[in-house]
């Protein structure tokens, strides 16, 4: 009895790879080509996140600044201090989020990254129910996109010389609990003898050529104001690569 309906969705399926094979290729050079369009592509596949706040005091008025081409600055995902989510640009597409950045070598980590706007003025805890929305996002793009947990990151580890978003009230400890980030906790083993603390940082992913800049977001993201010595931040370090190295295994 359904044999008609699966022969008819056949046919649909066939005529639209057909329709899909005879589409013209764009031509992006201005040269003189021919064409001669392969089938080996797809779009755009993000392997990094990373997480912003808005300093705005509402979601309206964040959404208004991430929609303006007054503005032009853009993230893939706002998400209110309710949980609402809120899209603004496809996860195909390079949203304007990062600036200049480094994260890794990558000096273009627009085209490499998802960008996540979080609704907070920067002086205040995080809401749980966005806490909570940001979590579910994250989980489906994880899903998705099979992002490493050591490639969610703040904006302030990619530009650390300019911002110090997602402010040091962001709860990364309860991101990388559920796998989201890197995170460890005191008391830590000391680092190996002879541990270089800015190769250490650049090994994890920051911008060697502002080493200051670099150690100050490292402490905002994983100290957060907590007491620590030179030693420490050395052990610090070295187990988050140890953690990185063995998501890579």
């Amino acid at each position: 009895m359904h044999c008609p309906r699966l022969a008819f969705l056949a046919i649909l399926v066939i005529l639209s790879a057909a329709l899909t094979a005879c589409a013209p290729m764009q031509i992006d050079t201005t040269l003189p080509v021919s064409r001669a369009a392969s089938p080996n592509f797809d779009a755009r596949r993000p392997n990094l996140i990373v997480i912003h706040h808005t300093t705005d005091n509402t979601l309206e008025e964040a959404q208004a600044t991430l929609t303006s081409p007054q503005h032009a600055v853009s993230a893939h995902f706002l998400i209110g201090r309710d949980g609402r989510i809120v899209q603004l640009v496809a996860e195909s597409a390079r949203a304007w989020h990062a600036g200049l950045s480094w994260w890794g070598g990558q000096t273009d980590v627009n085209s490499a990254s998802i960008g996540i706007e979080l609704d907070n003025n920067g002086h205040e805890p995080y809401a749980a129910p966005q806490i909570t929305a940001l979590l579910s996002l994250l989980a489906d793009l994880r899903q998705r996109y099979r992002i490493p947990a050591a490639n969610v990151i703040g904006h302030a580890d990619v530009a650390p010389a300019r911002k110090v978003d997602p402010s040091a009230l962001f709860p990364w400890d309860v991101l990388a609990r559920q796998g989201f980030g890197l995170w460890c906790e005191p008391p830590l083993p000391p680092a190996p003898p002879g541990f270089d603390l800015a190769l250490g940082l650049t090994a994890l992913g920051y911008d060697p050529r502002v080493p200051d800049a670099a150690r100050r977001a490292f402490r905002l993201h994983y100290v957060r104001g907590a007491e620590v010595t030179e030693e420490g931040e050395k052990a610090l370090a070295a187990c988050l690569l140890r953690m990185r190295a063995a998501e890579r295994d």
